[in-house]
Protein backbone atom coordinates (compact mmCIF):
# COMPACT_ATOMS: atom_id res chain seq x y z
CA UNK A 1 0.00 0.00 0.00
CA UNK A 2 1.06 2.97 -0.56
CA UNK A 3 2.48 4.74 2.93
CA UNK A 4 2.46 8.75 4.08
CA UNK A 5 5.47 9.96 5.21
CA UNK A 6 6.01 9.54 8.75
CA UNK A 7 8.80 10.25 11.66
CA UNK A 8 11.41 8.21 11.71
CA UNK A 9 10.76 4.77 12.59
CA UNK A 10 13.83 2.52 14.05
CA UNK A 11 10.69 -0.29 14.89
CA UNK A 12 7.36 -0.15 13.69
CA UNK A 13 4.46 -0.04 17.26
CA UNK A 14 1.34 -1.15 14.37
CA UNK A 15 3.55 -4.39 12.17
CA UNK A 16 2.53 -5.48 8.85
CA UNK A 17 1.90 -9.01 10.62
CA UNK A 18 -0.55 -7.26 13.04
CA UNK A 19 -2.01 -5.59 10.16
CA UNK A 20 -2.78 -8.10 8.59
CA UNK A 21 -3.60 -10.06 11.00
CA UNK A 22 -6.27 -8.26 12.84
CA UNK A 23 -7.80 -6.60 9.55
CA UNK A 24 -10.74 -9.25 9.48
CA UNK A 25 -11.55 -8.80 13.03
CA UNK A 26 -11.69 -4.95 12.52
CA UNK A 27 -14.40 -5.36 9.64
CA UNK A 28 -15.96 -8.09 12.43
CA UNK A 29 -16.22 -5.34 15.05
CA UNK A 30 -17.30 -2.82 12.76
CA UNK A 31 -20.38 -4.92 11.90
CA UNK A 32 -20.72 -4.99 15.69
CA UNK A 33 -20.77 -1.71 16.42
CA UNK A 34 -23.73 -1.38 13.82
CA UNK A 35 -25.17 -3.78 15.27
CA UNK A 36 -25.53 -2.54 18.68
CA UNK A 37 -26.45 1.18 16.92
CA UNK A 38 -29.38 -0.95 15.56
CA UNK A 39 -30.57 -2.30 18.98
CA UNK A 40 -30.34 1.78 20.83
CA UNK A 41 -32.78 2.48 17.75
CA UNK A 42 -30.43 4.11 15.08
CA UNK A 43 -31.87 3.66 11.32
CA UNK A 44 -30.34 3.13 8.75
CA UNK A 45 -28.99 5.99 6.46
CA UNK A 46 -29.65 8.34 9.30
CA UNK A 47 -26.92 11.14 9.70
CA UNK A 48 -24.35 10.22 12.57
CA UNK A 49 -20.52 11.01 14.25
CA UNK A 50 -18.24 9.34 15.92
CA UNK A 51 -15.56 9.54 18.47
CA UNK A 52 -12.65 7.51 17.89
CA UNK A 53 -9.24 7.35 19.18
CA UNK A 54 -5.58 6.12 18.11
CA UNK A 55 -2.69 4.62 19.82
CA UNK A 56 0.95 4.77 18.86
CA UNK A 57 4.43 4.48 20.94
CA UNK A 58 5.71 8.42 20.13
CA UNK A 59 3.95 11.76 20.09
CA UNK A 60 5.33 12.34 16.69
CA UNK A 61 3.33 9.68 14.78
CA UNK A 62 0.44 10.65 16.44
CA UNK A 63 0.74 14.14 15.49
CA UNK A 64 1.31 13.58 11.89
CA UNK A 65 -1.52 11.31 12.03
CA UNK A 66 -3.52 14.00 13.38
CA UNK A 67 -2.22 16.53 11.24
CA UNK A 68 -3.10 14.20 8.19
CA UNK A 69 -7.15 13.77 9.28
CA UNK A 70 -7.31 17.45 10.72
CA UNK A 71 -5.88 18.53 6.77
CA UNK A 72 -8.18 16.11 4.62
CA UNK A 73 -11.01 14.40 6.68
CA UNK A 74 -12.30 17.68 8.45
CA UNK A 75 -11.67 15.40 11.53
CA UNK A 76 -11.19 17.52 15.40
CA UNK A 77 -8.65 16.15 16.94
CA UNK A 78 -6.96 16.90 20.34
CA UNK A 79 -3.28 16.58 21.05
CA UNK A 80 -1.93 13.53 22.14
CA UNK A 81 -1.63 12.36 25.88
CA UNK A 82 0.56 9.95 27.11
CA UNK A 83 -0.61 6.84 28.93
CA UNK A 84 1.66 3.96 30.65
CA UNK A 85 3.83 2.66 27.80
CA UNK A 86 1.51 4.46 24.90
CA UNK A 87 0.24 7.62 23.52
CA UNK A 88 -3.25 7.69 22.25
CA UNK A 89 -5.21 10.70 20.86
CA UNK A 90 -8.97 11.11 20.75
CA UNK A 91 -10.67 13.14 17.93
CA UNK A 92 -14.26 13.61 16.64
CA UNK A 93 -15.44 13.01 12.96
CA UNK A 94 -17.70 14.32 10.74
CA UNK A 95 -21.33 13.90 9.93
CA UNK A 96 -21.94 11.35 7.83
CA UNK A 97 -25.30 8.97 6.54
CA UNK A 98 -24.69 5.08 7.85
CA UNK A 99 -25.89 2.37 7.16
CA UNK A 100 -23.64 -1.45 8.24
CA UNK A 101 -21.71 -1.32 4.55
CA UNK A 102 -20.76 2.37 5.12
CA UNK A 103 -19.56 2.44 8.71
CA UNK A 104 -17.04 -0.60 7.30
CA UNK A 105 -15.62 1.19 5.13
CA UNK A 106 -15.45 4.25 6.79
CA UNK A 107 -13.79 1.56 10.01
CA UNK A 108 -11.40 0.01 7.77
CA UNK A 109 -10.29 3.22 6.32
CA UNK A 110 -9.25 4.69 9.34
CA UNK A 111 -7.62 1.32 9.99
CA UNK A 112 -5.41 1.56 7.18
CA UNK A 113 -4.86 5.37 7.39
CA UNK A 114 -3.54 4.36 11.00
CA UNK A 115 -0.90 1.98 10.12
CA UNK A 116 0.69 4.32 7.19
CA UNK A 117 1.73 6.38 10.22
CA UNK A 118 2.58 2.96 12.43
CA UNK A 119 -0.40 4.26 14.53
CA UNK A 120 -3.38 1.68 15.73
CA UNK A 121 -7.33 2.16 15.78
CA UNK A 122 -8.07 1.68 18.89
CA UNK A 123 -11.80 2.55 18.64
CA UNK A 124 -14.89 4.37 18.35
CA UNK A 125 -18.26 4.86 19.05
CA UNK A 126 -21.53 6.96 17.61
CA UNK A 127 -22.08 10.02 19.49
CA UNK A 128 -25.63 10.38 17.67
CA UNK A 129 -28.96 10.23 19.88
CA UNK A 130 -31.14 7.27 18.65
CA UNK A 131 -34.15 9.22 19.49
CA UNK A 132 -33.15 12.38 17.71
CA UNK A 133 -32.27 10.64 14.40
CA UNK A 134 -32.06 13.38 11.49
CA UNK A 135 -31.01 12.53 7.66
CA UNK A 136 -30.18 14.03 4.72
CA UNK A 137 -32.38 15.96 2.76
CA UNK A 138 -31.66 14.42 -0.70
CA UNK A 139 -34.14 16.91 -2.49
CA UNK A 140 -33.45 18.95 -5.54
CA UNK A 141 -29.92 17.39 -4.70
CA UNK A 142 -28.49 15.60 -7.72
CA UNK A 143 -26.16 12.27 -8.42
CA UNK A 144 -23.46 14.49 -10.22
CA UNK A 145 -22.89 16.50 -6.79
CA UNK A 146 -22.20 13.48 -4.61
CA UNK A 147 -20.19 12.31 -7.12
CA UNK A 148 -17.92 15.49 -6.88
CA UNK A 149 -18.15 15.37 -3.41
CA UNK A 150 -17.32 11.97 -3.33
CA UNK A 151 -13.88 12.64 -5.89
CA UNK A 152 -13.26 15.26 -3.46
CA UNK A 153 -12.67 13.10 -0.52
CA UNK A 154 -11.09 10.76 -2.89
CA UNK A 155 -8.38 13.08 -4.23
CA UNK A 156 -7.50 13.78 -0.30
CA UNK A 157 -7.40 9.98 0.35
CA UNK A 158 -10.81 9.91 2.50
CA UNK A 159 -11.62 6.43 1.06
CA UNK A 160 -14.57 6.27 3.34
CA UNK A 161 -15.94 9.27 3.63
CA UNK A 162 -15.77 8.99 -0.45
CA UNK A 163 -17.51 5.53 -0.71
CA UNK A 164 -20.54 7.05 1.27
CA UNK A 165 -20.81 9.86 -1.24
CA UNK A 166 -20.27 7.92 -3.98
CA UNK A 167 -23.06 5.74 -2.45
CA UNK A 168 -25.35 8.17 -2.06
CA UNK A 169 -24.92 9.32 -5.68
CA UNK A 170 -25.41 5.39 -6.51
CA UNK A 171 -28.64 5.60 -4.46
CA UNK A 172 -29.83 8.69 -6.65
CA UNK A 173 -29.39 7.03 -10.02
CA UNK A 174 -28.64 3.58 -10.09
CA UNK A 175 -27.15 3.64 -13.32
CA UNK A 176 -24.16 6.10 -12.26
CA UNK A 177 -21.57 4.01 -13.81
CA UNK A 178 -18.78 5.95 -12.59
CA UNK A 179 -19.86 6.54 -9.46
CA UNK A 180 -19.49 2.77 -9.39
CA UNK A 181 -16.04 2.82 -10.73
CA UNK A 182 -14.91 5.29 -8.53
CA UNK A 183 -16.54 3.27 -5.26
CA UNK A 184 -14.75 0.17 -6.54
CA UNK A 185 -11.07 1.91 -6.51
CA UNK A 186 -11.86 3.33 -3.31
CA UNK A 187 -12.41 -0.18 -1.78
CA UNK A 188 -9.45 -1.14 -3.44
CA UNK A 189 -7.33 1.31 -1.72
CA UNK A 190 -8.73 -0.06 1.56
CA UNK A 191 -7.72 -3.56 0.65
CA UNK A 192 -11.78 -4.61 -0.10
CA UNK A 193 -11.00 -6.24 -3.44
CA UNK A 194 -13.45 -8.37 -3.71
CA UNK A 195 -15.92 -5.41 -2.81
CA UNK A 196 -14.52 -3.53 -5.08
CA UNK A 197 -14.39 -6.57 -8.10
CA UNK A 198 -18.26 -5.96 -7.67
CA UNK A 199 -18.94 -2.55 -8.10
CA UNK A 200 -16.37 -2.72 -11.50
CA UNK A 201 -18.74 -5.49 -12.51
CA UNK A 202 -21.73 -3.12 -11.64
CA UNK A 203 -19.93 -0.30 -14.11
CA UNK A 204 -19.44 -2.48 -17.10
CA UNK A 205 -23.11 -4.07 -16.51
CA UNK A 206 -23.95 -0.55 -17.09
CA UNK A 207 -21.86 -0.02 -20.04
CA UNK A 208 -20.04 -3.21 -21.08
CA UNK A 209 -17.30 -0.67 -22.96
CA UNK A 210 -16.58 1.17 -19.87
CA UNK A 211 -12.62 1.64 -20.63
CA UNK A 212 -12.30 2.88 -17.24
CA UNK A 213 -13.91 0.35 -15.40
CA UNK A 214 -12.18 -2.52 -17.74
CA UNK A 215 -8.79 -1.15 -17.01
CA UNK A 216 -9.29 -0.96 -13.55
CA UNK A 217 -10.89 -3.76 -13.19
CA UNK A 218 -8.19 -6.19 -15.13
CA UNK A 219 -5.45 -4.31 -12.54
CA UNK A 220 -7.65 -5.73 -9.77
CA UNK A 221 -7.78 -9.39 -11.30
CA UNK A 222 -4.17 -9.17 -11.37
CA UNK A 223 -3.72 -8.41 -7.90
CA UNK A 224 -5.80 -11.19 -6.87
CA UNK A 225 -3.57 -13.79 -9.29
CA UNK A 226 -6.16 -13.74 -11.89
CA UNK A 227 -4.17 -13.20 -14.69
CA UNK A 228 -5.65 -15.15 -17.37
CA UNK A 229 -9.35 -13.25 -16.29
CA UNK A 230 -7.08 -9.62 -16.38
CA UNK A 231 -6.46 -10.27 -19.90
CA UNK A 232 -9.43 -10.49 -21.02
CA UNK A 233 -10.24 -7.23 -19.64
CA UNK A 234 -6.90 -5.98 -21.54
CA UNK A 235 -7.86 -7.63 -24.61
CA UNK A 236 -11.15 -5.62 -24.98
CA UNK A 237 -9.48 -2.21 -23.85
CA UNK A 238 -7.14 -2.42 -26.73
CA UNK A 239 -9.79 -3.63 -29.18
CA UNK A 240 -12.30 -0.47 -27.97
CA UNK A 241 -8.55 1.58 -28.21
CA UNK A 242 -5.87 0.55 -30.16
CA UNK A 243 -3.27 3.22 -28.44
CA UNK A 244 -4.01 2.26 -25.60
CA UNK A 245 -0.68 2.64 -23.91
CA UNK A 246 -1.29 1.40 -20.09
CA UNK A 247 -3.61 -1.66 -21.75
CA UNK A 248 -0.77 -2.69 -23.61
CA UNK A 249 1.70 -2.24 -21.03
CA UNK A 250 -0.83 -3.95 -18.30
CA UNK A 251 -1.00 -6.60 -20.63
CA UNK A 252 2.29 -6.99 -21.11
CA UNK A 253 2.94 -7.49 -17.08
CA UNK A 254 -0.09 -10.38 -17.21
CA UNK A 255 1.44 -12.74 -20.27
CA UNK A 256 4.65 -11.81 -17.91
CA UNK A 257 3.24 -13.34 -14.93
CA UNK A 258 1.70 -16.43 -16.71
CA UNK A 259 5.18 -17.23 -18.34
CA UNK A 260 4.35 -15.57 -21.78
CA UNK A 261 7.53 -13.75 -21.72
CA UNK A 262 7.25 -13.05 -25.77
CA UNK A 263 3.95 -11.70 -25.97
CA UNK A 264 5.25 -9.61 -22.64
CA UNK A 265 8.03 -8.27 -24.54
CA UNK A 266 6.15 -7.33 -27.79
CA UNK A 267 3.41 -5.68 -25.81
CA UNK A 268 5.94 -3.62 -23.29
CA UNK A 269 7.38 -2.95 -27.19
CA UNK A 270 3.84 -1.04 -28.32
CA UNK A 271 3.45 0.43 -25.06
CA UNK A 272 7.06 2.08 -25.71
CA UNK A 273 6.06 3.42 -29.27
CA UNK A 274 2.48 4.65 -27.66
CA UNK A 275 4.56 6.52 -25.57
CA UNK A 276 4.23 4.37 -22.13
CA UNK A 277 6.38 5.89 -19.75
CA UNK A 278 6.89 2.57 -18.02
CA UNK A 279 7.72 0.35 -20.50
CA UNK A 280 11.34 1.17 -21.02
CA UNK A 281 12.34 -0.66 -17.65
CA UNK A 282 10.48 -3.82 -18.06
CA UNK A 283 12.04 -4.02 -21.88
CA UNK A 284 15.98 -3.78 -20.38
CA UNK A 285 14.83 -5.58 -17.57
CA UNK A 286 13.37 -8.63 -19.29
CA UNK A 287 13.69 -8.37 -23.24
CA UNK A 288 17.37 -7.93 -23.72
Amino acid sequence: MDKQTTTTMDKRYFTEDDFNQQYGKEMVSAITVYGRMTKSGFKENALATFDFDFTSDTKEKLDSLAKFLTDNYDFKLKSPEKEEDHWVVHGDAIELPYTQDNLLFWAIDLYCKGYEFDCKLNGYGALTDPKNLTYLNLENQTADSFHKKGIDALNKRDFGAAIIYFTTAIKLNPKDKTSFQARGYCKDEIHTWKAARKDYDKALEIDPNYVDALLIRATNKDDAGEHTEALKDYDKVIQLEPKNDLAYFNRGNSKFSIGDKKGACEDWTKAKSLGSPYAKDRLDAECK
